[in-house]
């Protein structure tokens, strides 16, 4: 039994070009715009609303359909899927940004609405991360410190690939089962650590590039907390 290897996926992108913010205000884009439009869809904020038992919200682990990015300094709304839709649906909408205390009025946006081909290609793509790369979580991370300089390129690697992974199969993709003709290839280019904070903790991200054999639309997130803008990818061959 033969599994595609491509899929077509729905991909809005919105810009507001006339308000610049700083990359690390990505996060705050996310609360303002989840919180703004909460009850319209658990999409944009990864939260089940809670029961009537009066429980704690539940978490959506899964990849996330709706994606906050400030990219060279322009506010930048992803969605993928059922978050593309919902993107479209919610652009005349958006009227004015608020990052703190201050209120940017909308005067300008952008969108662009397509088609996005996903999963495994003929050819080879290299894509850079334009925005800084979490790609271990506290178990691999104590790992990668501990590792020789040799090992520690595997774990990143290993990791970049269970990335690709996670976005592909969220779009009914399967691929790297056993199959040699579904296997995913990567070369992770060499990396820059980077610490970073994230809610006032300490982090390792990374800058850097990769090169694989799998179609990725850009300025979509890899790795942890891409939603709220970390992990961003572009293609740059």
């Amino acid at each position: 039994m033969s599994f595609p290897l491509t899929t077509q996926i729905p991909l809005t992108t919105i810009t507001f070009p006339e308000i610049a913010l700083r990359v690390r205000d990505a996060h705050k884009l996310r609360g303002y715009f989840g919180g703004l439009f909460r009850e319209r869809s658990p999409l944009l904020h990864n939260h089940f609303e809670e029961g009537s038992d009066g429980a704690e919200p539940r978490y959506r682990y899964a990849y996330p359909l709706v994606q906050y990015k400030v990219l060279h300094r322009v506010p930048t709304l992803v969605g993928l899927g059922e978050g593309a839709e919902l993107l479209v649906e919610l652009f005349l909408k958006m009227k004015e940004l608020r990052i703190d205390e201050d209120v940017f009025p909308i005067n300008s946006k952008h969108i662009q609405h397509q088609q996005a081909t996903v999963g495994l290609s003929d050819n080879l793509h290299t894509y850079r991360y334009e925005t800084l790369w979490l790609g271990l979580n506290q178990k691999n991370f104590r790992t990668y410190v501990a590792a020789e300089p040799s090992q520690r390129n595997t774990i990143l690697k290993n990791t970049a690939i269970a990335n690709i992974l996670t976005f592909v199969e969220a779009f009914g993709l399967t691929l790297a089962k056993g199959d040699p003709a579904q296997r995913v290839l990567l070369k992770l280019n060499p990396t820059e650590p980077v610490v970073t904070k994230f809610k006032n903790v300490e982090m390792l991200g990374f800058k850097g590039s990769f090169t694989t054999n799998v179609l990725l639309p850009d300025h979509i997130g890899l790795g942890k907390q891409a939603a709220r803008g970390f992990g961003t990818i572009k293609r740059i061959d």
